[in-house]
């Protein structure tokens, strides 16, 4: 006798891949809202279908993204306490060795890039849940969303690689005043700012291209969804960080 694999909720296992059966895509995840009896509550405890993958995944992306941040409040500390630093000379006179840097305006141009980059970043994540879209990708029929993934990814990576292009000049602007640099603590902090957003960004840029490699080699459509999924929301948060930064060395000094 035949034995029945279809999960009690109805919907594929894991290791179901296709079979004609609606696929299992969240609506929550896409930001499209709930509805049409996707029936996710109804998933026996321990099964690990889509929505729970990416539930997993963006728990410990969360943890990672949490130490980040506490690490770069830190440094925000000590920047505005170094700012605060003063004393008085024998002669009672306020001194404060503290001199803003002139944030290089190519930075303006580099934050636009990369907000550009973060949208188009989530037009690939949001299209990788559209349940209508999904059907022929689910039962093998092809892989459309993936390319219109694909397609977007890359013009986030592109915008990413000429937003670290953007820093590296802001880093040669700053050099090309040598006294300055060496003098003054407030450029030392733009540079420790900076450089390391900008390590945290390579990560990012590796993980879109492993998105990418994963759109064209996994096999699995709920694999993929997990990898633009976590990529994209990493990508967010440096996003969102640097314009912290920014906003903090163009109107904080």
């Amino acid at each position: 006798m035949k034995r029945n694999v279809t999960s009690v909720s109805g919907d594929p296992g894991e290791g179901d891949h296709g079979s004609g059966r609606r696929p299992p895509i969240d609506k929550r995840t896409g930001g499209n809202g709930e509805g049409d009896g996707d029936n996710w509550d109804d998933r026996p405890v321990g099964s690990r279908g889509p929505r729970e993958r990416i539930d997993q995944y963006r728990i410990g992306l969360g943890f990672s993204l949490s130490v980040i941040l506490m690490f770069f409040i830190g440094l925000t500390v000590a920047f505005i306490v170094t700012k605060s630093n003063y004393h008085f000379d024998p002669h009672f006179n306020y001194i404060n060795s503290w001199r803003a840097t002139p944030v290089p305006r190519i930075l303006w141009f580099n934050t636009a890039a990369l907000l550009l980059s973060s949208i188009a970043a989530e037009i690939a994540r949001r299209s990788m849940f559209r349940e209508n879209d999904a059907m022929d990708e689910w039962i093998g029929l092809g892989r459309p969303i993936s390319r219109r993934a694909t397609i977007w990814l890359s013009v986030a990576l592109a915008l990413g690689i000429v937003f670290l292009a953007g820093q590296a000049d802001a880093w040669q602007q700053i050099a090309a005043q040598p006294a300055f640099l060496r003098n003054n603590t407030s450029s030392k902090f733009f540079y420790i700012f900076t450089v390391i957003h900008a390590i945290h960004l390579l990560f990012g840029l590796g993980a879109l291209v492993a998105a990418l490699v994963g759109l064209r080699n996994s096999r699995r459509f709920a694999t993929r969804q997990v990898l633009v999924d976590t990529t994209v929301w990493y990508w967010h948060a440096m996003g969102v960080l640097w314009v912290c930064l920014f906003c903090l060395l163009e109107f904080c000094q």
